[in-house]
C-alpha cells in the first residue's frame, strides 16, 4: 500500500480477524498446556514428585520467558512508531464537521499508550 492511499474498512476488518485467529489459536496453547500441566500429577502419584516439579518448573519459565520476550518486542516496536501514529492525527482547526475523528484519535492513541504502559510494568514484575 503506498503512503498517499487509505485503508480500506475492509483491510481493517481482514487484520482484525487475522489477529483474532491467532489469538484464538494461542488460546488452545493455553488449554492444551493446561491440560499438559493436570496430566504432570502422575509422576507425583507413581512416586516421582520431583519430576512434575522440574517439568512444572520449566514448562512455566519457558512460558513466562517467551511471552515476556513478545511482550518486549511488540512494546519495543509501537513505542518507537509513535511519534509516526502521532502524526495521522486527523486535520481538526476550526472545521467543526471533523471533530468527532479528531476526538476517536485521540482516544485510540491514549488507548494504546495506556497498554504499552500496562505491558512495560508487566515486563519489569
Amino acid at each position: 500500500m503506498s503512503q498517499t492511499s487509505q485503508p480500506t474498512a475492509e483491510a481493517e476488518r481482514e487484520a482484525r480477524q487475522r489477529v483474532a485467529r491467532h489469538l484464538q489459536d494461542l488460546h488452545r496453547l493455553h488449554l492444551a498446556l493446561a491440560e499438559e500441566s493436570r496430566a504432570l500429577k502422575r509422576f507425583t502419584t507413581e512416586g516421582a514428585a520431583r519430576a512434575e516439579i522440574e517439568i512444572a518448573a520449566e514448562m512455566i519459565e519457558g512460558y513466562l520467558a517467551a511471552s515476556a520476550a513478545f511482550l518486549e518486542n511488540m512494546r519495543g516496536r509501537f513505542e518507537a512508531r509513535l511519534p509516526l501514529l502521532r502524526r495521522g492525527e486527523p486535520a481538526f482547526g476550526a472545521r467543526p464537521g471533523e471533530a468527532p475523528e479528531h476526538g476517536a484519535f485521540w482516544l485510540a492513541f491514549s488507548r494504546l499508550c495506556a497498554v504499552l504502559r500496562r505491558a512495560g510494568r508487566h515486563a519489569e514484575g
